[in-house]
């Protein structure tokens, strides 16, 4: 019995090329020459966790190791997961296509308390037992990493290791200790757990005792040889960590498309509320230097048309207006855009503000998370509403038509007066003077406030489930004003994101009943079955407000409690004091020391670059080419094998990287957003194959046809070639073929020729079906067809003929002449041919 393999399940699944694994900088090893295999699994879906820069990081580290490899998994998405299971086939690695039981190690990246059940798919698609009790040397071993692990207790029973902290700073460690485990004679597994226990940063789950009191607290301590809490890793330094120069470029629309330039870590703003700037302190930056030789090498290997700016507080790095002025000026005639996240009102000076009018002009994002000053007070959020409007108002005046306005609500001492201060604020930013007031978009987005571990309000309770629906409906009635668009977080799925972010080992049993039940996906709207999750609570005995909505005595032990983020006890509460009387906590970046036990000065310390002054030259970068010169070719490119996974829309992005790697000079469109001139033939049904494909370029200088082929060639994808090239005449630059041939092989299955007989009795074939408005189309078929034959029983060849304003795919007609079902279609192979007499000229 021949075995089903992935490959044979991606012609029924709906984004194929995301399980494809040959993507650009892909890096594809001799799985049987190494010594080391690591999978490193994101338990979401490829679009989200392939722009994850973490995965990124460790991806590009690993493999820089001779005799180690580094390959990815993701989450499937439910179609495939549906046929994974129907097939029985296993969830494999996108590079090796291998079983991800055939690894030595499989590393989890947990960003977000919603993937947990996506954590046990994989497990489970993959043939691997959930607790790490249940598993013996025959299985890889199971270990995480992420800023969820700073509570990893509701997960820590399905992991042998678990790294708090930077990842990158112990991975290695980690994998050569493994190593030398695994060639000793003897092994145990505990051996070696003692072994990465040792390591800082490094928590082993299984070394440590679990208790409850009567109150239902946990209380966590170490076994021998464990002493003490465990650790954050910190990389003291970013100039010398690892940046991974070629990023993989994913196939499909990742949620983060674009290169991503890591400007600092860490932030000192001092937010009550925001986990991430307490468990990435201190604040850490590139240098200038450093960051322009990283954008280079990373540009030239990725073919990125977009740059963004990475990092917590972007509007706080010392060398930002030095950097944008560069970029912008060495990358303007190259039409790459440089983009900026969340900016902080208030830290936007005026020569920023010249160069922030070249920048790209998407959306402008604002961070007030509170709507009164008094609330902005307690959480630390250091901004005025004076600075808040003066933002807006600039951005207005600097071009921006959308802003985007990020709020919570339930915060500590929120009252009904902070909800009304939201809707002041943003009545006011809407009534604001100015430029085409008509065709400005206010964004509000409304989240319910988490009080995450490791943050002063990590006792305070988190809103009851029916206030914060009160609250998002009043808000909704307040806001429906013209030109203001609204939108918030489901209240059940913050409910749920706070019992784990804040939950205990009693969670992981939960975890496993509403996996089984058959919750997936729940940080997916479209996926999240709140109705589950009840009924699994209900089941597994779990009180769900005491983990959320009580408030937590200080004196009482936390689930985190013996994971040390760095952070003191003492300045939590001190902070969360001074939020009670609204007292601000200012930035220690270049100020006095808070003394939230961070750094030791030795090691660990804020490392920043000196700002630039105020009197900096700004440079306006170039305007555009203005090169008249205007040279047309036209490729004759096929799409084989892989490649015929690929939608239009991605392939042409394919090519478009390939030209930029390739340093071929494109011509642009004018306008705000200038698009290279390169046109493709008609777009091609996913899953189909074609010989002569067809594509125009326009470029600014002659480059003979010979080079542009091999250039292409060496920077394109399997299964996409260039086979010849030619420059055309501008004036005579026909694309589309006026008539082509399809070869259609069955596999398992022969087309019946009673039918094809009956086809070619008849003088007309109508194929009825609706377009997209719903109308009701009547297409004849033998208007279209020009030739119909059986080469052999189960292949067919079809010629076609273009027709305008009708358009039909192959598979529609042969499936309405054969009567066949769309299952036996989609496991052909279809070729797509020009017809010798009539090929392009």
């Amino acid at each position: 019995m021949v075995e089903t393999t992935i490959q044979d399940l991606l012609p029924f699944i709906e984004k194929p090329s995301q399980y494809l694994g040959s993507e650009i900088n892909s890096i594809h090893k001799n799985f049987k020459e190494m010594d080391t295999t690591i999978v490193l699994a994101f338990p979401d879906l490829y679009e989200i966790g392939t722009s994850h820069f973490g995965l990124q990081i460790l991806y590009d580290l690993v493999n820089r190791q001779e005799k180690m490899s580094a390959e990815r998994v993701f989450a499937p998405g439910v179609d495939l997961e549906a046929a994974l299971r129907n097939s029985g086939t296993p969830l494999v690695s996108l590079e090796s296509h291998r079983p991800l039981r055939d690894f030595d190690i499989m590393g989890f990246s947990l960003l977000y308390e919603l993937n947990y059940t996506n954590i046990l798919t994989i497990l489970d698609l993959a043939g691997i037992p959930f607790f790490s009790s249940e598993r013996d040397d025959s299985y890889p071993l199971i270990i995480a990493g992420g800023p969820a692990t700073c509570n990893p207790e509701p997960v820590a029973d399905f992991f042998d290791a678990v790294v708090i902290g930077e990842g990158e700073s112990v991975l290695m460690e980690m994998l050569r200790i493994w190593l030398g485990w695994k060639q000793q004679e003897r092994r145990d597994k505990k051996d070696l757990l003692i072994s990465w226990s040792k390591i800082e940063g490094v928590y082993i789950p299984s070394l440590f005792k679990i208790a409850y009191d009567a109150s239902g607290f946990q209380y966590v301590t170490g076994d021998s040889p464990i002493r003490g809490p465990v650790r954050r890793v910190i990389v003291s330094d970013l100039e010398e960590s690892p940046f991974p120069e070629a990023p993989v470029i994913p196939f499909g629309r990742p949620v983060h498309d674009r290169l991503r330039l890591e400007l600092a870590r860490g932030c000192t703003r001092g937010c009550r509320f925001c986990q991430a700037g307490m468990i990435y302190r201190p604040v850490r930056e590139r240098s200038l230097n450093k960051l322009l030789h990283l954008t280079d090498r990373a540009i030239r290997a990725t073919g990125y048309e977009d740059i963004s700016l990475l990092s917590l507080s972007t509007g706080d790095y010392g060398c930002l207006i030095p950097l944008l002025d560069i970029l912008m000026q060495q990358y303007a005639d190259r039409n790459i855009a440089v983009s900026l996240p969340s900016l902080r009102a208030g830290t936007i000076t005026p020569a920023m503000m010249e160069l922030i009018k070249k920048v790209r002009k998407t959306g402008f994002t604002i961070a007030p998370e509170a709507g009164s000053q008094r609330l902005r007070d307690v959480i630390n959020k250091n901004i005025r509403q004076e600075e808040i409007i003066t933002t807006v108002r600039d951005a207005y005046e600097l071009g921006w038509q959308v802003i985007k306005l990020y709020f919570m609500i339930g915060l500590p001492t929120e009252t009904e007066a902070d909800l009304k201060a939201i809707v002041d604020m943003v009545q006011e930013i809407r009534n604001l003077p100015g430029p085409q007031r008509r065709k400005r978009t206010i964004n509000v987005s409304v989240n319910s406030f988490i009080p995450k571990p490791h943050v002063p309000f990590q006792w305070e309770p988190q809103i009851p489930l029916e206030a914060a629906h009160e609250k998002i409906r009043w808000l909704k009635r307040a806001l429906h004003l013209p030109g203001v668009s609204l939108k918030w977080q489901n209240p059940e799925m913050s409910r749920l994101e706070g019992l784990f972010a804040r939950g205990d080992r009693k969670l992981s049993r939960l975890l496993l009943t509403a996996y089984h039940k058959g919750c997936r996906l729940d940080g997916w709207s479209d996926q999240f079955n709140y109705a589950i999750w009840q009924a699994s609570c209900e089941e597994a005995g779990i009180d769900v407000d005491f983990y959320t909505t009580r408030p937590r005595d200080p004196a009482e032990p936390l689930p985190w409690d013996h994971i040390d983020s760095r952070i003191d006890r003492d300045f939590l509460l001190s902070e969360h004091r001074r939020a009670l009387a609204m007292e601000p906590t200012f930035d220690c970046r270049n100020g006095d020391c808070n003394h939230c036990g961070v750094c030791d000065f030795q090691t660990i310390e804020p490392r920043v670059h000196p700002s630039c002054p105020d009197d900096f030259p700004i440079s306006i970068p170039p305007g555009k080419n203005s090169d008249e010169s205007r040279f047309v070719y036209r490729l004759f490119y096929s799409k084989t094998g892989d490649a015929r996974f690929f939608g239009h829309l991605e392939m042409v992005n394919i090519f478009l990287r390939a030209l930029r790697r390739a340093e071929i000079p494109l011509k642009y469109s004018e306008g705000f957003h200038p698009k290279p001139r390169v046109s493709f033939d008609n777009p091609l049904p996913v899953g189909i194959e074609s010989l002569s494909e067809c594509c125009l370029l326009v470029l600014t200088r002659h480059l003979s046809p010979d080079r542009i082929t091999g250039a292409l060639n060496a920077r394109l994808p399997d299964g996409l070639r260039v086979d010849r090239c030619r420059l055309e005449t501008p004036s005579k630059t026909p694309l589309r073929q006026p008539e082509f041939e399809y070869e259609i092989t069955l596999t398992g299955a022969v087309f019946d020729p009673a039918l094809l007989e009956q086809y070619k009795s008849e003088t007309a074939v109508i194929l009825s079906r609706r377009n997209q408005k719903g109308t009701l189309q009547k297409i004849n078929l033998t208007d279209m067809i020009t030739h119909i034959s059986l080469d052999r029983p189960d292949r067919l060849i079809l010629s076609l003929r273009l027709i305008a304003g009708q358009s039909v795919r192959p598979t529609e007609m042969i499936i309405h002449i054969f009567q066949l079902d769309e299952t036996a279609i989609r496991k052909a192979r279809i070729v797509k041919r020009p017809k010798p007499e009539t090929e392009i000229r």
